[in-house]
This record gives structure tokens, C-alpha cells and sequence, in this order.
């Protein structure tokens, strides 16, 4: 029968217990939610396009602070050469500063996305509607915000808004259509999406990645659209002729 030493046996039990434990925090630190990742696309007559980063891990936050590998352009300058890629250049951006907030450790990042290869629309004089066409596949690209950790939108939002939870989405006190998509497959991120349309919007469908609505026309496009402003053209001119041809008699 073979025996063990006392001493070598309380050696091999700090041992296993240390590597036991070394094992718990790894397996803690991975499957920790580092971020929470919220994006709101409102959609109206430009694309409004809003990144809030929350409950980041501090440790992450202040070396995305710190590094220059975040500002203002680096995800809309993303987004443009990914269309640029896809022959779609007919895309416009207007940025705003980031905003850092050291006590929550929070980051919120804001655009706008305006052109014809974003959103697009078409006049129907008989009903006095738009039909816009808003494509969303933009949102697929991926990010670094450190040299060690990055955000991938194309594996969160990778599918097409036509499967996406179509709900009601409160703004300012007023209700919105929208579509909304959580990606739950992620043990270090919590991803969240909502494109979120104009409360006036009717007749809301989506095929693949393009959101299609209408809006009734403003009183300016309904003005410029009617066929009494020409009739109310003619009008002048011939008034205008008129005096003129007297004054000079």
C-alpha cells in the first residue's frame, strides 16, 4: 500500500486549489458582460444614427478613452467605405462630438447618414403621399475600440430587419413604428437595435434590409406639387404683362 507525505499532500491541495481558483476568475473575467451596446437609427427625413455604450468594463473604457483609435469619423468613415465598396457613394454624413461620461462609464456616439443611397423617395400627387425606401444594411461592419477589442455589428445585426420584432417605440413622449433586434449570443456583449420610423408613418413593410413607409406630403410639398401653383403662375405673368403693356402706353 502506498503512502503520502503529509506535507506533499497539503502541497498538492494549495496547488489544485490554486489552479481551481485561477480557473473560476478566467472563466468570471470571459463570460463578464464587458458592454452594453444600444442603436438607434431614426429615420425621418435623414438618418439620425445614435451608439450609446454603457456599463463598459472600466479597464476597457479608459484605454478607449486614452487610445486614438475612436473619434468622431471612425465609425461613419466605416460605414462610408463599406458602401463605397457596394458602388454606393451617394451617401452624405454629418457627425457630432463624442460624448465620455467618466462616472458611468458610458459612451455616446452620434451621426447622420442623408443621400439617395440611404433614403430615397418617390411623390404620388393622387394620394398626396412620399414613399420612402430606407436601406439599413449599413449598420453590418465591425470596429475596433482598443487593439484588443472590437464590436461586431455584422454578427450582432446580421439579420434581415424583414425577421427583425416589429414593435411601437416611445420618442418624446410619441408613439413610433420600429423594429427592434437583440442579439443574445454573446457572453461578453449585450447588443441591442431598434430603426425606429416617423409616428405619421402608414403603410410600413420591409423586404430583406429595406424598410418602405409613407408620409402624408407637407404643406410646402403639397404646394409645390399642385397644379395651382402653375395656374397661379400664369396668372401673375399675365397680370404683370398686362400693367406692363398699360405703362407703357
Amino acid at each position: 500500500m502506498l503512502g503520502v507525505d503529509g506535507g506533499n499532500w497539503r502541497s498538492m491541495k494549495k496547488t489544485v486549489c490554486a489552479h481551481l481558483l485561477f480557473f473560476l476568475l478566467t472563466v468570471t473575467f470571459v463570460t463578464s458582460v464587458q458592454a452594453s451596446v444600444t442603436v438607434q437609427a431614426i429615420i425621418d427625413q435623414d438618418v439620425y444614427v445614435a451608439f450609446s455604450l454603457e456599463n463598459i468594463n472600466s479597464t476597457i473604457y479608459w484605454t478607449i478613452k486614452n487610445e486614438p483609435l475612436i473619434t468622431v469619423s471612425t465609425i461613419p468613415n466605416t460605414i462610408l467605405k463599406n458602401l463605397k465598396q457596394q458602388n454606393l457613394t451617394h451617401v452624405d454624413v454629418y457627425t457630432q462630438p463624442i460624448v465620455f461620461n467618466d462616472s458611468t462609464s458610458s459612451i455616446y456616439i452620434a451621426f447622420s447618414l442623408t443621400g439617395s443611397d440611404i433614403l430615397n423617395f418617390t411623390v404620388n400627387t393622387k394620394s398626396m403621399t412620399k414613399t420612402y425606401h430606407a436601406r439599413t444594411d449599413w449598420r453590418k461592419f465591425q470596429v475596433d475600440l482598443t487593439n484588443g477589442f472590437s464590436l461586431n455589428f455584422t454578427e450582432y445585426f446580421g439579420e434581415p430587419v424583414e425577421r427583425w420584432q416589429r414593435i411601437n417605440y416611445t420618442l418624446s413622449a410619441k408613439t413610433h413604428p420600429a423594429y427592434y433586434y437583440n442579439f443574445t449570443d454573446s457572453n461578453t456583449i449585450d447588443p441591442a437595435c431598434y430603426f425606429i420610423l416617423p409616428t405619421a408613418a402608414t403603410n410600413v413593410h420591409v423586404a430583406g434590409d429595406v424598410v418602405t413607409f409613407e408620409l402624408p406630403l407637407s404643406f410646402e410639398d403639397s404646394l409645390l406639387n399642385s397644379p395651382f401653383l402653375i395656374l397661379g403662375a400664369l396668372i401673375v405673368v399675365n397680370i404683370a404683362f398686362f400693367l406692363y403693356r398699360r405703362i407703357k402706353k
